[in-house]
């Protein structure tokens, strides 16, 4: 750049010399060109506000999870189009350490308008979300208090300064889902009882406050909750809104609870009466509940094990009712090795096998139907991911058509010329039946 403007002032004084202004003293610096940009004053005004706090002795301290992990974070707290900026801080000498500084924007400047004080090791989570839905944002809060305690609070602003509305003395996961339908967020906090027991409490909006209703029985542990647990925000059959919780056992197993409000009240629906625990418990295969077919139903994945084995992974999905009754919705072949998987017809289930084989870069799982003995017979598709060089070559190869072009692997399906079945798909069910695994980016639970 700089040798572009050195260029640009000799071509202009020549220019100049050529022009008759040979006699004139023209003198050009390229150097008075750069400048730094210059933030906007109130960002001036912020940082300097922030610098204040640290030079009286604060850290900042950002929050170690979810989605907001940032020490300064911009958002609009108020609804009124201007972003409040929050700031996370520890003054380790103060009775509650943990400082979150609230900045409102003031035309050319930001003013502090709250502060959030809390005890313990950290500020574990931050989430900003409209409970109530008057247009304003409460704050939700995760404290770390030590190794073994989380404790959650929700804040409201308002012109007295922050409020709290809820303090919850020990949570693991919790979720906002408007599970009656009246536009508010019910808020589902996740927890042991004092003998251990998963417990959900649910808070509903009530005259202006979150009041708590009764709580609902879970049977995914803490412990399994914790580590490669989820919850996931979904849909009953009829439009029902639900929270899936998903547990993960020691074992390698899926433990799936559902939370709906059944008749008012929150209610495990697959809780089992006779057991005290869910009946969704199936191997687990790094799935979780999704709307796997697209009909806006929600589905719980339940690997299959009457078709032996892995590497044949077959997933039978199941949507369920507001009355816990689990209805068969779609069944997948997941081939997690190679990223992909595809939706089986119907007629397939329990009459396709499938073997998996790799040479070089092609990595190929070849579906063979059965007979009625229940027998190996002739294949019917193969699908296969090809990677390395040459991969490009290697897709045209014989009757093999593309599926899919990612930027290090290509995947490609072959069907027999001659089909053996009059069940078998053609490539146009095969390509609209194909999907790619998603590697979903997970921030961090809240």
């Amino acid at each position: 750049m700089a040798k572009k403007i050195r260029a640009l002032a000799a071509a202009l004084l020549l220019s100049l010399s050529l022009g008759g202004c040979g006699g004139f003293n023209f003198e050009f610096n390229p150097e008075e060109l750069y400048a730094l940009p210059e933030l906007p004053a109130k960002y001036t005004e912020l940082n300097a506000r922030l610098n204040a706090i640290l030079e009286d002795g604060a850290e900042y301290a950002a929050p170690t999870s979810g989605a907001n992990i940032q020490p300064v974070q911009l958002t609009d707290l108020d609804g009124d189009g201007q972003q409040e900026a929050v700031a996370f801080f520890r003054k380790a000498e103060d009775e509650k350490p943990l400082k979150i500084y609230i900045f409102s924007a003031k035309e050319d400047s930001y003013e502090q308008s709250a502060v959030i004080e809390g005890s313990g090791a950290s500020v574990y989570s931050v989430v900003y979300t409209d409970l109530d839905g008057d247009g304003r944002t409460e704050i939700i809060v995760g404290w770390r208090v030590n190794a073994e305690l989380q404790a959650l609070s929700v804040y409201a602003l308002d012109a007295a300064g922050p409020q709290e509305l809820l303090r919850s003395v020990s949570y693991v996961r919790y979720a906002s889902i408007d599970l009656d339908g009246d536009g508010l967020q019910e808020l589902v906090v996740l927890h042991a009882d004092e003998e251990g027991d998963g417990v959900a409490d649910c808070y509903d909006w009530r005259k202006g406050a979150l009041a708590p209703q009764s709580p609902a029985r879970i049977s995914v542990t803490m412990a399994e909750l914790s580590q490669q647990g989820r919850l996931t925000t979904g849909t009953l059959k009829g439009g029902v809104p639900a929270l899936f919780v998903t547990g993960v056992t020691e074992q390698s197993g899926a433990v799936t609870d559902i939370l709906a409000l059944r008749n008012g009240e929150l209610t495990n629906i697959v809780l089992s009466e006779a057991t005290g625990v869910s009946g969704e418990i199936a191997p687990f295969y790094g799935l979780y509940p999704m709307d796997i077919n697209g009909d806006g139903w929600t589905e719980v994945p339940a690997p299959s094990s009457s078709d032996g084995a892995p590497p044949f992974h077959r997933i039978d999905w199941r949507a369920f009712g507001l009355d816990g009754a689990g209805e068969a919705a779609a069944s997948t072949y997941h081939c997690v090795e190679d990223g992909w998987y595809i939706q089986l017809p119907e007629a397939w289930v329990g009459r396709v096998e499938t073997e998996r084989s790799g040479v070089g870069g092609d990595a190929s799982v070849t579906f063979y139907m059965l007979n009625e003995e229940g027998v190996r017979d002739a294949a019917i598709l193969r699908i296969t991911a090809l990677t390395g060089t040459g991969r490009e070559i290697r897709a045209a190869r014989g009757s093999r058509f593309p599926l899919s072009r990612q930027s290090d692997v290509i995947y490609t399906a072959e069907l027999p010329e001659i089909p053996p079945w009059d069940q078998a798909m053609t490539a146009e069910e095969v390509r609209g039946a194909f999907s790619l695994i998603a590697r979903e980016w997970i921030p961090g639970d809240n």
